[in-house]
């Protein structure tokens, strides 16, 4: 039976090995490190992933490569199914030395299952181990995603960063965030700028592009989407998404959720 302990994974002598383990929604995995590499995939339900300088939400058309000794944790939105691949730093030239979100495509998917049906310890030559050298080969030519939301170190405005996450749709001012965060404006926009590399505005529009994907991806209609994040017009949503991510709001949609009907609204 195939182990859903990490440890039993970092010292294994195959380049690549796969853990698969169920978690409910809203289990936490508290910051922690591994010794090698980690691709975090889901088969289903979606990850929140945070670093001390970046947070993605993945959901299963997108995975996160998590280079060795990055400390990290993992909330689950709703249930997930998870497919972590443990790989030895430096199996492959090319492989992302910082965390990075990559576009999970059809083929790295079913390397991934095929990689599931065989031994955790497999032998040189054998089909386990052209099946890894394929997953390597995917990981280093996938598409990078831009779309990591930038964590700041100073406590007020990353009181305002994480009440901007958990609350994407909040139509909120930049000076009413302020009085909750105990600063002047002036001085969480230079901290936005300074700390985030962007706006805030600009970061609010990221967070919620970054929310959108995630109910997309559950076959949320564009229209209830664009809604529920704080836009206006399906239109107004679906420019500012292709305009950030060079790709509709279509093109990352999951299937329809059930009971749906026209908009789903």
């Amino acid at each position: 039976m195939r182990s859903t302990d990490p440890r039993d994974y970092q010292s294994l002598a195959q380049p690549v090995a796969l853990m698969s383990k169920l978690f409910p929604a809203g289990y936490r995995v508290e910051p922690h490190t591994h010794a090698r590499d980690q691709l975090l995939y889901a088969a289903s339900g979606t990850m929140h992933i945070r670093t001390a300088q970046h947070a993605w939400l993945v959901p299963p058309d997108r995975a996160l490569y998590m280079p060795a000794g990055f400390v990290h944790s993992v909330a689950m939105h709703g249930p997930v199914e998870m497919r972590t691949l443990y790989i030895a730093p430096g199996s492959m030239p090319g492989l992302p030395r910082e965390p990075r979100a990559l576009a999970a495509r059809e083929l790295l998917r079913a390397l991934i299952d095929a990689l599931f049906e065989e031994p955790v310890e497999y032998g040189v030559g054998s089909r386990g181990d052209r099946v890894a050298r394929l997953i390597l080969d995917e990981i280093v030519r996938a598409e990078p995603l831009a779309l990591s939301i930038p964590m700041p170190r100073d406590r007020r405005l990353l009181r305002v960063c994480e009440g901007l996450i958990a609350a994407p749709e909040s139509g909120l001012s930049l000076e009413d965030w302020a009085r909750a965060a105990g600063a002047s404006a002036r001085t969480l926009a230079r901290l936005f700028q300074s700390e985030c590399g962007m706006s805030f505005s600009a970061f609010r529009q990221r967070v919620r592009l970054h929310a959108a994907i995630d109910a997309l991806s559950r076959g949320m209609p564009v229209g209830a989407v664009a809604r529920d994040h704080g836009y206006r017009s399906a239109s107004a949503f679906s420019a500012a998404f292709r305009a950030a991510l060079g790709v509709t709001p279509k093109s990352v949609a999951g299937p329809a959720r059930s009971g749906s009907k026209g908009t789903g609204t």
